[in-house]
Order: structure tokens, then C-alpha cells, then sequence
């Protein structure tokens, strides 16, 4: 086993269920180290093995881990950043392992804290001091982060945006570009003074779950440079150089993750003076494009915010703009067999992302009802306009 890189796909395919979920989190949480530069130990990726097939928990793996670098004896130079790639790749499975997400500024400094506890003194803390970075796809200039004294204003204001925007009505390119405006925005406050874009893709995560997005893939594993550099473009503007802001890249990086396209994610096409040979962007899934055997061929790309369940596609109908209690979703589908439409209805439609709770930390609410995901509110826009 190489260090530094683990292939938890044969987990991802053939494992059990709850495998394939600890599987993906792994995946994430190790690619992303990449942002950094740095890559986890050959203990730490023995230790996530024995995680995913169940034989500790993570918190007995990260005991395992802080025990491992206690007692280590033997060191190498690489020895520091592995062990901040090994105990962050830790806490991040932990943060995606948990159910639960605060969409606020107090979320967002609580994903930081318990990324990066036990690894950096002021984990969750925002920077007191303004920062600068260069940057290889800038040719060493900078994106202008912002001032660090008005760092809670500008999270609270983006925050505040992002919570009262309305999703109804928006077809599936007006989502993306508002998704990458708003994760862009997020990142180039660059609250704190360290582990801004770790944290960043772990708040990402979790907030494109609780709007019914599928984001356990190996996309923020195996580009997560690449989804560092473009944030760096989406930033970026140089009115002497003639380089205005390129949120196109982000985009792309986003419909790979929730479209299923299949842009060609590498770092080259980002610089901002790259070679003839890298400057048009394919996407891999055109006739004019070479696929790599790594990539699926243009009939096997599923749209995810689509789905061939047809009983799933009746019940978002029904739901549209509305919420709806379960009685009046048996009314609108015409069923009587409440546990009938609870199987082959609801519960579908809920693991796929497409309906959600209104209560969901209180299933059996007295005034429970149900409602479209934004990913649900996707599928229901087209199908109007189908219509």
C-alpha cells in the first residue's frame, strides 16, 4: 500500500451499505488533505480499513491514532504534515459521519474547530490580521481576501443571502451559478488563517446534502486542487493583465458533482496564461472529446437530478411548492394504503434526495409534512416546463 493514497473504490462498489458510506468519507477526507499539499501515513489508511469493515468505531480510530504518534519512535521529515493530514482526514470522517448541520456563522467556525482539533491552536477562530497568498495559476499574485475586521459581518450577510434565496422557478444552470457564487463568496472571506478550503468543502458537503444533493463521491477526493484553484479564479481579476473574474471553472467542477457531466477537471486549463495545449477546457462526454478509460462514455451519464422512478416523479408532482402532510399526499397520489406509499412513495423519494421533513429532528412531529429539496424543487421545474 502506497502512503498518501488509498482506492477505497472497491469498497465503494461492492461493499455493504454502510462500507460504501464510510468508504466515501474517507475518500473525501483524504483527497482533500491534497489542497495542502499533504498526505496521511500508511497507519492512518490501515486504521480507515478497519473503520469501514466495522471492527472500530471512529472514535476508536482516532484514539488509535493520537496513541500511534505518541509512541513513535522512529521519524522521518514528513512526519509533522502526516500527522495533520492523518488526524484532520480523522476529524473530518467524524463531522460527515454526523447527521447533523447548522447553516450559520457559528456552523461555520464549528466545522473549523473540529476539522482542525488537535492540530491547530486556533481551530474555529477567525483571523485577527489580513493575509495574502501566491498563487502557481496566478504566476504569483494573490486573490484580495477580505480585511479581517469585518470577516463576521461578511459570513453573516452571505449567510443571511444564501437562507432567503428561493430556489422555486430556477432551472438547473441558474442552481449551479448560484451555488458557485455563493461558495465562492464563502471562501474568499478566508476567515481563518489556515485550512480555509478544507473547511469550506466540508461546509460545501453538508450543505448541498441538506438541500437533497448526493455528494459522497470521489470528486473532493480526487480533484480537490482542482476545486482550490478554481475558488482561486472565481476571485481573481487583473484589469492590468486584462483577467476579469472565471467563475466557469468552479461551475464545471460543480455540474460534474451534481449533473453527472464530465469536464476534464486538471489543474492546467486554470493558469491564468496556460499553453495552446491547455487552453479550451473538454468535457468528455461530447463526440469532439477522447474519453480516458477513467471516465464513463456519454450514454452512461445519468443527470442526478433526475430519476427513472416513476412512482418518485408522481409524488414531486404532487408535492410541487407545497407542503404536504401524508394524508394529503395519499389524497394526491389516490392511495389508501398508508405503508404501500410509505415503501414504494415517501421513503424513496426521501433516500433519494428529492423530499425532506419539515420537522426532520422531530420525525413524528404532530404537525410533520413534507416537502421538495432544492434538488427536488430541480426535478419539479423541469417537469413544468416538460409539461
Amino acid at each position: 500500500m502506497n502512503e498518501g493514497y488509498l482506492d477505497f473504490d472497491e469498497y465503494i462498489r461492492q461493499g455493504e451499505p454502510s462500507q460504501r458510506e464510510k468508504a466515501g468519507y474517507w475518500q473525501t477526507a483524504i483527497g482533500l488533505q491534497a489542497v495542502d499539499g499533504l498526505k496521511v501515513s500508511g497507519y492512518l489508511q490501515n486504521t480507515a480499513c478497519r473503520h469501514i469493515e466495522g471492527d472500530i468505531t471512529i472514535d476508536e480510530a482516532r484514539e488509535l491514532v493520537n496513541q500511534y504518534y505518541i509512541t513513535k519512535t522512529a521519524h522521518d521529515a514528513h512526519d509533522e504534515d502526516k500527522e495533520e493530514a492523518d488526524r484532520v482526514s480523522l476529524n473530518i470522517v467524524k463531522v460527515l459521519s454526523s447527521p447533523t448541520f447548522d447553516f450559520s456563522t457559528g456552523g461555520y467556525q464549528s466545522v473549523h474547530r473540529r476539522v482542525f482539533e488537535g492540530v491547530m491552536k486556533h481551530a474555529g477562530e477567525f483571523r485577527k490580521y489580513d493575509i495574502t497568498k501566491k498563487e502557481w495559476v496566478l504566476e504569483d499574485d494573490t486573490v484580495l481576501y477580505l480585511n479581517w475586521e469585518d470577516l463576521r459581518r461578511a459570513i453573516d450577510y452571505d449567510l443571511e443571502q444564501e437562507r432567503v434565496y428561493s430556489y422555486k422557478g430556477k432551472s438547473q444552470d441558474e442552481m449551479i451559478s448560484h451555488l458557485t457564487k455563493f461558495v465562492s463568496g464563502l471562501w474568499q472571506i478566508h476567515a481563518f488563517g489556515e485550512g480555509n478550503t478544507r473547511a469550506t468543502a466540508v461546509f460545501t458537503i453538508q450543505y448541498l446534502r441538506s438541500l437533497g444533493f448526493g455528494v459522497n463521491n470521489d470528486l473532493f477526493a480526487k480533484h480537490s486542487w482542482y476545486f482550490r484553484n478554481a475558488l482561486v479564479r472565481a476571485n481573481y481579476h487583473n484589469i492590468a493583465k486584462g483577467i476579469d473574474y472565471t467563475p466557469i471553472y468552479l461551475e464545471r467542477f460543480f455540474r460534474n458533482l451534481l449533473l453527472g457531466e464530465q469536464w476534464d477537471l486538471r489543474n492546467r486549463y486554470l493558469h491564468i496564461h496556460p499553453t495552446e495545449e491547455w487552453r479550451v477546457q473538454p468535457n468528455l462526454a461530447t463526440p469532439s472529446s477522447t474519453p480516458s478509460s477513467t471516465h464513463q462514455a456519454p450514454h452512461q451519464v445519468q443527470d442526478k437530478l433526475h430519476t427513472d422512478n416513476v412512482l418518485i416523479i408522481r409524488l414531486i408532482k404532487v408535492i410541487g411548492q407545497e407542503q404536504l402532510s401524508i394524508k394529503q399526499m395519499l389524497e394526491g397520489v389516490g392511495l389508501k394504503d398508508r405503508m404501500n406509499f410509505l415503501e414504494y412513495h415517501l421513503n424513496p423519494a426521501i433516500q433519494e434526495g428529492f423530499v425532506r421533513m419539515l420537522y426532520p429532528q422531530s420525525p413524528r412531529h404532530p404537525r410533520q409534512k413534507y416537502l421538495l429539496t432544492v434538488k427536488g424543487m430541480a426535478l419539479f421545474n423541469e417537469l413544468t416546463k416538460e409539461k
